[in-house]
């Protein structure tokens, strides 16, 4: 992430050129580790980005982004006294890097990113340095460098270990000497300052300066004075000395730390854990040479790459009060990048070689050049390169400053050799004393399969200035022998064509009356009965007197244009075998096949009659044109109790129906202001037919009787006493009906017109499904069941809320009788 960042500030701040936002923040991110992994230059890169609308303040922004996640700074640990014998530092607790300095650490590491960048074209700041800067940043990144950092590896001792027999015992430590046998007795002292502990009937104990085991063997002596049993050969009493509660020491950590000091530490504490109190060493600090003395003398010198890469701590020993660490400046950076497994700066000693630092670096990829690496130099006046051979990289020593770079190798083949189309193993081989001619490389393939067009193979060639050529091949004579074999070359690629490459792959349809009509994949002698048979055969409506089959007209020669489109075939069929033209009529490609139906195949066709009707349900309409009182006789008649008046049909909406209603309320759209919009209005899949049974039945075949058609559905309703009045009136109510009352009746039942009420337009909506516009002195125009709607004039701003509320209620009925309106329209 560091790198790719860098690079990006980099590449935008050197063009100074930039486009329209095209990519997000994170698709930047992960193209350029994209490109990285393939390889790509930075000029590479910058064209790509900016091609792609990459700008310098989006890079800017990802900056930003970046700096806001770094991580939060190190918490200390505790350590929990569970119970009187767990052992916890009797004085002082472990120092740690404050919160403040771990966050000035951070903001340190996030100008090493190359977040906080200068850009070299900056008229503030000359290029020597920003290029100065750009090596700092680099450095950040030494191998080993963030182990003391990772708040996950804190070194912490373990306090609660069983007593090491080697420990040394000093002032501040807790003892507890057991005593068991035939003599039982406890006691729990803390040495003092002198080096003594009390005992009962015994005196002052000098302990300090004793290992836990020498302590132990010169207690036995000491205890024999005060209890029997003791010593001798078969000691009665048992004595034991082990660790309470410990002391702490002090320790001095100097020279190339985050914080050198003064540090009170468990006795416990190693060398590793004070490294992570003091936080590590700085950025010129020694991970190589770490050497602690005691009483002035150099007891250790502590490798850490030792521990990272071999997991050996012989050097991180157990401190002593007073002891020093001392990490000095490091001997030499070397920076090594490319394709090893992990490329970052290497802290090297002066006697290691580039094989050493190819190891630190987990060796090579898998892709990488393993001949030779490429150092480069700086001999202290000017820059020198090396070519190191793969020979010398035990040999040759690095300095500080060394830059080693490990190339890729080439994206091409050294013998490879390629055969393409029929052969039974297509693919690639290898070029060797074997597979050196084409001959060979065919029989390494399996040998040529049997579509294979031998007349004509094709070779592609690479030449020596990487140009492409074709030779033609004849693979017959070459099989045969009399044509000479060919020696091959490296990324040959030989292609054998088969005989169905070279023309299209034909195919047969069928339509209609089958099972699974489609089109399928033609056959040679491929028959008329084979493709009916393949799509499942014929269906029950199919005609077996009428299949037509059409077929294309063909003439490769052909000079002039003909008037014939195509040539068509007709058949008919008993038991999927053809009777009549041509028994075993063979298909050709792109033939299209059709299944008639049958003009006398007809499925049964239902409606429902319901309500006031002696026998209600289903019927299956006899014959065509089948009309309403027919169906009305066949359930039984009317029941004495119905309303033949009220009587409605409701029609099942055809694609073509519904088709056409929208198309008649689009036209309605926006015109004038008693429109509706469609978008309230739901047309549903069915719609009223406006009909009058009681005059149907009373003529029957005349124009009343409408003709029925399948999923019609009557319904006959029981007398209605009411009237319901709707719209732009002061009330919309329910009324009774009254024979002979005119229009002004009902309004004024329901409190009279409202304000916007359109008094001339008012309509009345029948129970039988048909509309009728009313006028004022008609008397026989209001029916029983009718629902009178009185629309409302166009909604000006600032109406009050009962007005809306009044509209609202007339558009509802609007919508539930578009379908009906629409009927009558068309």
């Amino acid at each position: 992430m560091r790198r790719i960042i860098t690079l990006l500030i980099l590449i935008f701040t050197i063009t100074g050129v930039g486009m329209a936002q095209q990519m997000s923040d994170d698709q930047v991110i992960q193209y350029v580790k994209q490109a990285q992994k393939e390889g790509k230059n930075q000029q590479q890169v910058t064209t790509e980005l900016l091609k792609r609308g990459v700008t310098r303040e989006q890079v800017e922004r990802i900056k930003d982004k970046y700096e806001k996640q770094q991580s939060d700074g190190i918490v200390g640990k505790t350590v929990e006294d569970k119970n009187n014998r767990q052992r916890k530092p009797l004085n002082g607790t472990y120092q740690v890097a404050s919160d403040k300095q771990q966050q000035d650490e951070e903001t340190e590491e996030g100008e090493g990113l190359g977040l906080n960048f200068l850009y070299p074209d900056s008229i503030l700041v000359p290029r020597a340095q920003w290029e100065q800067k750009q090596e700092v940043k680099r450095k950040e990144r030494i191998f080993g460098r963030d182990i003391f950092s990772n708040k996950n590896l804190s070194f912490e001792p373990n306090l609660n270990i069983a007593t090491p027999v080697n420990y040394r015992l000093g002032p501040g430590d807790e003892v507890i000497i057991d005593v068991w046998g035939a003599s039982q007795n406890t006691i729990r002292q803390t040495i003092s300052p002198d080096g003594s502990i009390q005992v009962d009937n015994l005196g002052p104990v000098y302990l300090s300066g004793l290992t836990v085991k020498e302590a132990n063997t010169f207690l036995q002596g000491e205890f024999s004075k005060i209890y029997s049993g003791v010593a001798g050969n078969d000691p009665s009493s048992q004595i034991k000395l082990t660790l309470g509660q410990i002391r702490t020491i002090q320790i001095n950590i100097m020279g190339e730390v985050v914080s050198p000091g003064t540090y009170t530490l468990s006795s416990f504490a190693s060398v590793f854990h004070a490294l992570y109190q003091a936080g590590g060493v700085n950025n010129i600090g020694t991970l190589r040479a770490i050497k602690v003395y005691r009483n002035g003398k150099n007891i250790v010198t502590l490798d850490l790459y030792d521990y990272i890469l071999n997991g050996k701590m012989e050097g991180d020993v157990r401190l002593t009060d007073n002891d020093v660490i001392v990490v000095g400046p490091y001997e030499s950076l070397v920076d090594i990048t490319g394709k090893v497994k992990r490329p970052m700066f290497y802290e090297m000693k002066k006697d290691e070689s580039v094989g050493s630092l190819l190891k630190y670096a987990g060796n090579f990829t898998g892709d990488a050049y393993t001949k030779a690496v490429r150092l480069i130099r700086k001999s202290g006046r000017e820059y020198q390169i090396y070519n190191i051979d793969e020979f010398d990289f035990k040999m040759f020593k690095v300095t500080d400053g060394d830059s080693i770079a490990v190339d890729s190798v080439l994206s091409r083949f050294a013998n490879r050799v390629e055969i393409k189309g029929a052969v039974y193993r297509p693919g690639m081989y290898q070029m060797d004393g074997r597979v050196n001619t084409l001959k060979a490389l065919i029989e390494k393939a399996e040998g040529i399969r049997g579509d294979a067009f031998l007349n004509r193979a094709v070779l592609h060639r690479e030449k020596e200035d990487y140009t492409l050529e074709v030779l033609s091949i004849d693979v017959k004579g070459l099989l045969n022998g009399t044509v000479a074999d060919i020696p091959l070359r490296k990324n040959d690629v030989l292609y054998i064509p088969s005989i169905h490459d070279m023309k299209e792959d034909g195919t047969v349809a069928i339509h209609g009356e089958v099972a699974y009509p489609g089109i399928y994949r033609f056959a040679e002698n491929m028959a008329l009965e084979d493709l009916v048979l393949q799509a499942g055969g014929l269906l029950d409506a199919a005609s077996t007197v009428k299949v037509d089959v059409s077929r294309r007209v063909k003439d490769s020669k052909a000079t002039t244009v003909s008037n014939t489109i195509a040539k068509t075939f007709t058949f008919a069929l008993k038991d999927g075998f053809v009777i009549d033209g041509q028994p075993g009529f063979v298909l050709e490609p792109y033939d299209e096949v059709y299944v008639r139906k049958s003009p006398g195949y007809q499925k049964q066709q239902n409606v429902g009659v319901e309500g006031e009707v002696l026998f209600g349900g289903n019927y299956t309409l006899t014959h065509k044109n089948q009309r309403l009182s027919e169906l009305i006789k066949h359930a039984g008649g009317l029941t004495d109790e119905a309303y033949s008046k009220g009587a409605r049909l409701e029609r099942k909406m055809t694609p073509e129906e519904k088709l056409r209603m929208e198309t008649v309320l689009k036209m309605t759209t926006g015109i004038g202001k008693d429109s509706i919009s469609t978008k309230t209005l739901d047309l549903g899949d069915t719609y009223y037919v406006g009909i009058e049974l009681d005059k149907a039945l009373a003529n029957p075949g005349s124009d009343y009787d409408v003709v029925l058609r399948e999923g019609d559905r009557i319904i006959v309703p029981q007398y209605v006493s009411t009237v319901k009045v709707n719209g732009a009136v002061m009330y919309p109510n329910t009324v009774t009906y009254q024979k002979g009352k005119k229009l002004r009746h009902y309004i004024d039942m329901a409190g009279g017109y409202g304000n916007r009420a359109k008094k001339s337009k008012a309509y009345v909506i029948y129970m039988n499904g048909t509309v009728a516009r009313l006028k004022s002195g008609n008397k026989d125009a209001i029916q029983p069941g009718c629902e009178i709607i009185v629309p409302t004039k166009a909604i000006r701003k600032g109406m009050s809320l009962p007005e809306i509320l009044s509209i609202g209620t007339s558009t509802a009925s609007l919508a539930t009788m578009a379908a009906t309106i629409a009927n009558i329209l068309k």
